[in-house]
């Protein structure tokens, strides 16, 4: 599953590193409506450039790096990292982000989106490809003004914040970005209902198997959603079983010697909306619950039986307001929860029913000058039971830190 996969992510770009990011935009109506969040200016999703007489070819991007804190806390269950679980920004000291690469080829009708990232942020958000280069690669066919089909690599339209730093108000990534989908392998098509009426379905490889599908399960992903000039709510979801089924003519046992098992199914449900609630507030949603089926295992050699138990869940929201204090600089918040059930994620520490939460909150402010948004960020983060080490090596519930990024957007 991709909590896995993703501490697997983490872990080799620290390896890697070892021996070798001004406001969260405003809704973006596009031809075919709005990309699913409304952080994407910098993720154009097919069907989004309009018509022209002749096509173009235009280049984009960013560059980010960052200095992180967490005052000498460990989060001793995490891989021993000075920072939350949560995607990006975890390595102490000074750190690199990422170079961010966009080439977008716009046709009245067909067009591409080649999107390279480089750097550790880079790679842990592609972390199952083996090329580790590749954020979104596909092409779109405009069927009408009103139907766009989208086939390849595409960030998902899940969620309120995105992998890209330079569409993000804040630095750091809340835990329902880093623990829902980041991208999708597959087609997709953009519906323009009329009146401000979205829509999305799509057909895609499990969550983040981005290169090819080598468990021969696939996924479904929808949205409906609606716009106006202040704002938006998207509702999407995503189902399907994420790392395929078990036959019993398969291998009874892993390279440890261990009897296979695989999960069931996942399912999940997300609502975000945004508003502009004056010339100079701003006010984002992201909501989220999903959940995972037990699934299946062997219990010895051409014995395959269903899990016994219930599924595993999460369950979250968090509310992003934002004032714009001066043409240059503007202060955001960003106040999470989230939930889990069966020690869903493993993320940190879970009383005996495999019950637990964690409550964080992120305060940063957000300075541009010209293409450079610096980022000063203050996070607290508070899980449920005591899943950190205190500089004095004493278990706490509480990690403190802090951000100080450079974001520059060309």
């Amino acid at each position: 599953m991709k909590t896995e996969r993703l501490c697997l992510g983490f872990l080799l770009g620290i390896s890697l590193i070892s021996s070798a990011g001004y406001s969260q935009q405003e809704p973006v109506l596009t031809a075919t409506g709005m990309t699913g969040t409304p952080a994407v200016e910098n993720q154009p999703t097919g069907g989004e450039e309009k018509k022209v007489d002749e096509p173009t070819l235009t280049f984009s991007g960013s560059v980010d790096t960052y200095f992180h804190s967490s005052f000498g806390t460990i989060n001793a269950g995490y891989g021993g990292l000075h920072a939350p679980a949560t995607a990006f920004a975890n390595l102490r000291g000074f750190g690199l982000g990422m170079a961010n690469l966009i080439a977008t080829y716009s046709g009245d009708k067909v067009g591409f989106t080649a999107d390279l990232v480089f750097g550790p942020r880079g790679r842990a958000a592609v972390f199952t490809s083996e090329q580790g280069i590749v954020n979104q690669l596909y092409a779109y066919y405009k069927l009408s003004d009103k139907v766009t089909l989208n086939l390849g690599q595409f960030n998902t339209f899940l969620g309120y914040e995105v992998i890209s730093p330079a569409v993000n108000f804040h630095y750091s990534t809340s835990y329902l970005f880093s623990y829902g989908p980041f991208s999708h392998t597959g087609l997709r098509a953009d519906f323009d209902l009329g009146g401000g009426m979205v829509a999305k379905l799509a057909v895609m490889n499990p969550t983040d198997l981005v290169e090819f599908n080598p468990v021969n399960t696939y996924t479904l992903g929808g949205q409906l959603g609606h716009v106006n000039d202040n704002g938006g709510i998207w509702l999407n979801f995503i189902y399907g079983d994420q790392d395929g089924s078990l036959n019993t003519k398969d291998p009874a046992f892993n390279e440890a010697g261990e009897l296979i098992t695989s999960a069931g199914s996942l399912f999940q449900v997300d609502l975000t909306t945004s508003w502009n609630l004056g010339e100079k507030f701003y006010l984002g949603l992201n909501t989220s619950y999903q959940t995972v089926a037990a699934g299946e295992g062997f219990v010895a050699e051409g014995d395959l039986q269903h899990v016994e138990g219930d599924a595993s869940t999460f369950m979250g929201f968090a509310l992003y307001p934002k004032i714009i204090l001066s043409g240059s600089f503007a202060l955001g918040l960003r106040a999470e929860y989230l939930k889990v059930t069966n020690g869903h994620l493993g993320i940190f520490n879970v009383d005996e029913a495999g019950k637990g939460s964690v409550l964080e909150f992120t305060l940063s402010g957000n300075y541009k000058v010209g293409g450079l948004t610096f980022i000063p960020e203050f996070r607290i983060d508070q899980t449920s039971e005591n899943s950190f080490l205190d500089s004095n090596g004493m278990a706490t519930s509480l990690m403190p830190g802090i951000n100080l990024a450079a974001v520059y957007k060309f």
